[in-house]
């Protein structure tokens, strides 16, 4: 990271960030050419890692990258505020941000797609009792993805 005095590395302040955002951006690699796709995300950390889960089709551009890369980008963001200025260099905004990136695993099994669609639903709802059908898991496409790469950044 570029200005280091922007950094967070505090893990308290860290999850504060990703819990407060409500889209995470995900990169993935299509030949040449960059595919960015908004979505809900549900979370899970375990020894200070992360794993973001997310769902959609189970057919489509994503799901092609996904199939065949096994590997995503992602950025989530929160907190924006213009300062303005009466000089333009001088004009900023401020921001909270989190960016990183890892492997992608499509879950397959019911157990692991209601835990992931759990997670989401915690997550956008603040509430972790939900009844998930069958129906609705052997319809939805969950996946996760592995953070190994994380970085935190605060424009005050």
């Amino acid at each position: 990271m570029r200005r280091a005095d922007r950094e967070v590395t505090d893990p308290v302040k860290i999850r504060e960030i990703i819990t407060s955002c409500d889209c995470c951006r995900l990169g993935l690699c299509d030949g040449e050419r960059a595919y960015v796709v908004p979505l809900d995300f549900g979370l899970e950390e375990r020894d200070g890692r992360y794993a973001f889960y997310f769902h959609g089709a189970k057919e489509g551009r994503k799901m092609d990258l996904i199939r065949r890369t096994g590997w995503a980008a992602f950025e989530m963001d929160t907190g924006h505020e213009w300062v303005i200025s009466e000089r333009a260099q001088e004009t900023t905004s401020r921001f909270r941000c989190v960016m990183g990136g890892g492997p992608v695993t499509v879950l397959e099994t019911a157990e692991e797609k209601r835990a992931g669609l759990l997670a989401i639903l915690a997550h956008v709802t603040g509430r972790e009792q939900w009844d998930i059908g069958a129906a609705a898991l052997e319809s939805t496409q969950v996946f996760r993805l592995d953070a190994e790469e994380l970085t935190c950044k605060v424009h005050p």
